[in-house]
């Protein structure tokens, strides 16, 4: 089981949910957070001091699931958001040690596939 987070554009963020829809990729969580990576170009001097940081707006994805759905939900998400411009996000595959399906009590992949 691996956690799949995608940062990506706001204006990306309908293409995204399409594609994975499209992938059969479901269950997910979604949250507007701030960043910088190389977008950022502005630098100001303040007080002797450098400062290079303009926080630009993103949407976060976390999407747990098993492991036979990695390569879909990572393809899905980086063909539904690449504009191929600075600043197009990055995927973060993480490892799950254990998942519990709080209302029924299954563990790991049973968790984490969708309920028919």
């Amino acid at each position: 089981m691996k956690l799949v987070v995608a940062i990506v554009r706001p204006e990306k963020v309908n293409d995204v949910l399409e594609a994975l829809y499209k992938a059969e990729v479901r269950g997910l969580t979604i949250s507007r957070v701030q960043g910088h990576g190389g977008e950022t170009d502005e630098v100001q001097t303040y007080r002797g001091t450098t400062v290079k940081m303009e926080l630009h707006e993103k949407v976060r994805f976390e999407i747990g699931v098993s492991d036979s759905f990695v390569a879909p939900t990572v393809r899905a998400i980086m063909s539904a958001a690449r504009t191929g411009e600075v600043g197009d996000g990055k995927i973060f595959v993480l490892p799950v040690e254990k998942v519990y399906r709080i209302r029924t009590g299954e563990e790991d992949t049973a968790a984490v596939t969708p309920v028919a």
